[in-house]
């Protein structure tokens, strides 16, 4: 149920359904192409729990969510059928252009990650196999090695027919007219014909003999081409023939067009890429590793990645091996190092708790809170991670370090795709990176910054800490566990106009989600304490603070929206924590000129233990004066 409920918001705060022109997801992201990203409501995205934040790479808005995303996308699908059809993503919406560079890296993704769990099933049990032969588990000879050799070549085998239909969906083609193209190119007798070495031609034109078994860039050219056939072959047919004919004609088109001209071209570009790549790692070896470890971060954060897969899925079908892999790995252990060094200099407790936590997940091969939550957020963990990355690419790469089979996950789970003669070189890469980044990250430090209402509600609500993108780190508020134990009433803190608090321009507090309240526009520069009572927390940044009565009512009272962006400037705070305070103490005075020049002044005042009273009544809105009785909790 959560996972239909999650799919449901998610569809709803990126705009609906009519603002989706596709979506599908990786191995821990939703990846849609909106019309208007605009319309995403990135705040009500980051507020559901399964979801760990969200990122625009390009013109791809991505929600993170995690190894849940499968289930997720299912649910998704399965509410709003019209989300499984992508030929719409392939559209320009309202005349927007879209970065040409960019929306190739989208198109290869989006044909990919479909197929990935057949082609990772299929590249781990390779490795498993070579293992065992390795080990002298299993010998090469016998029939159930052929037959689970078979299971594991025979998807890198047909790779053109795994092509042809996810291509298909991606470009708009009817799928089963693009699997005939596929099989027509993996017809055994055509194979045999192209390689028979006498010359081949069709009606007289010359045909280049071509293997197509395991290739990729060819049959990709030829399901794009083959989608404007179909539309245009479409277009002139009568409807009462285009069952029979379309098909037909876009077939006996397409299949010697791509024989005699697309073929060829596509294995010129295809071996090009993939001989220079390789060269570059070949030759390259330690500075190539240092290069490319260090920028892998980046180069994932883009999405240049995706540019590079048909590479690595040709690598390994026809070499066996891949040496880009292992970077990915080696990358994704910088991060781990890097939050692990955050955990060990950091002060603040609820901090140290989350970079241990994204640290973990890192070296499960789940990146994205440790690198968005954590390390970017501190920018100085990121440059390490980096500086970890170069080095453990640099020792892998200078030992020839390979991957032997594509393993869907970046992290420890993924080890067996690196099983093989080099292994022990690429594991040796990752620790490298691994301690090399939490080291750099010590050294280095960070500045800690105090934290704002969204996240200090996680440890006065007993919420959860939120792990996403940008976000601010956590900070630890000490406060004893408590319960109401009578009725309270809060005076006025300030003069001003009281207001609802659904009113604050902030969903934050407006829609309530730390509790029920009331707030205030002042008019003077000064927050008196509106109950007797104990502070239990003054934010670093002096804006906000939380206190509690002695019938133990709690209060957040946040100075202004987002002014913790001020970093204590203009506020001076008279109280710290654990002082004992009487109605009508001064707790805080703040520049309200200057403040107001760039800031919303509104003042929120939150009961944030809203769930120990049946109802928190506000007594009087308008115009109040310091000490008028504004907000009663009732038990």
């Amino acid at each position: 149920m959560k996972h239909q409920e999650t799919a449901q918001q998610i569809v709803k705060s990126v705009g609906g359904v009519s603002n989706v022109k596709s979506v599908y997801h990786c191995v821990t992201r939703l990846r849609f192409e909106l019309k208007d990203n605009n319309k995403a409501d990135q705040a009500a995205l980051k507020k559901l729990d399964m979801v760990m934040g969200t990122n625009i790479s390009g013109e791809q808005f991505q929600v993170i969510i995690g190894n849940d995303v499968p289930k997720v996308f299912d649910e998704m699908v399965k509410e709003y059928p019209a989300l499984k059809q992508t030929a719409e993503g392939n559209k320009q919406v309202d005349g927007k252009k879209q970065n040409v560079i960019l929306k190739i890296f989208e198109t290869i993704a989006g044909v990919f990650a479909p197929m990935l769990p057949a082609i990772t099933a299929a590249g781990i049990l390779k490795g498993l196999l070579a293992l065992f032969v390795t080990l002298e588990w299993l010998s090469a000879g016998t029939d159930t090695y052929r037959i689970l050799s078979a299971i594991g070549d025979g998807v890198f085998y047909f790779l053109p027919m795994l092509i042809s239909f996810s291509a298909a969906r991606k470009f708009g083609s009817n799928p089963y007219i693009a699997v005939g193209v596929g099989a027509a190119l993996m017809y055994p007798d055509m194979g045999a014909l192209l390689s028979s070495g006498n010359p081949v031609s069709f009606l007289s034109i010359p045909v280049t003999a071509v293997s197509y078994g395991s290739s990729v860039i060819p049959i990709l050219l030829a399901i794009w081409i083959l989608s404007y056939v179909e539309k245009t072959v479409d277009r002139f047919i009568i409807p009462s023939l285009k069952l029979l004919l379309v098909p037909l004609i876009s077939l006996l088109v397409m299949v010697p067009v791509t024989l005699i001209a697309i073929g060829p071209l596509g294995t010129f570009v295809g071996d090009g890429l993939s001989g220079g790549i390789n060269w570059l790692l070949n030759e390259g070896g330690l500075i190539s590793g240092i290069v490319l470890g260090g920028a892998m971060s980046l180069i994932v954060m883009t999405g240049m990645h995706y540019a590079l897969v048909p590479v690595i899925i040709s690598n390994l079908a026809t070499l066996g091996f891949d040496k880009f892999l292992p970077l990915t790995f080696i990358s994704n252990m910088g991060q781990a190092g890097a939050t692990l060094g955050v955990f060990f200099r950091a002060k603040d407790k609820k901090l140290k708790s989350v970079a241990l936590s994204t640290s973990f997940t890192a070296l499960m091969g789940v990146t994205e809170p440790a690198m968005y939550g954590v390390n970017m957020k501190y920018k100085k963990p990121f440059i390490a991670a980096m500086i970890g990355s170069a080095a453990g690419g640099g020792f892998a790469l200078a030992f020839g370090a390979k991957a032997y089979a594509l393993a869907g996950n970046g992290g420890i789970p993924g080890l067996p795709g690196l099983v093989g003669q080099t292994f022990w070189y690429a594991f040796g890469g990752m620790v490298i990176a691994f301690v090399v980044a939490a080291v750099v990250t010590v050294l280095l430090g960070f500045h800690e910054e105090a934290d704002d209402a969204e996240q200090i509600s996680g440890s006065i609500a007993a919420k959860p800490a939120d792990v996403t993108p940008a976000a601010p780190a956590p900070v630890e508020v000490e406060v004893e566990p408590a319960s109401a134990t009578a009725d309270s009433t809060a005076y006025a803190p300030m003069t001003g106009k009281a207001i609802p608090l659904k009113e604050v321009n902030d969903p934050t507090f407006g829609d309530e989600l730390m509790g029920k309240g009331i707030a205030f526009v002042p008019t003077i520069g000064e927050l008196i304490s509106p109950v007797s009572g104990t502070v239990m927390n003054v934010f670093k940044t002096k804006h906000a603070m939380v206190i509690r009565n002695t019938d133990g009512m709690e209060l957040l009272i946040h100075v202004g929206i987002n002014t913790v962006k001020l970093r204590g400037q203009f506020f001076e705070a008279h109280v710290q924590a654990g002082d004992p305070i009487q109605a009508g103490d001064k707790l805080l005075t703040f520049d309200l000129a200057q403040i107001a020049q760039n800031y919303d002044i509104t003042t929120a005042m939150v009961v944030t233990n809203t769930a120990d009273y049946k109802q928190i009544l506000p007594l009087k809105l308008g115009e109040v004066a310091f000490g008028e009785p504004v907000l009663k909790a009732e038990l």
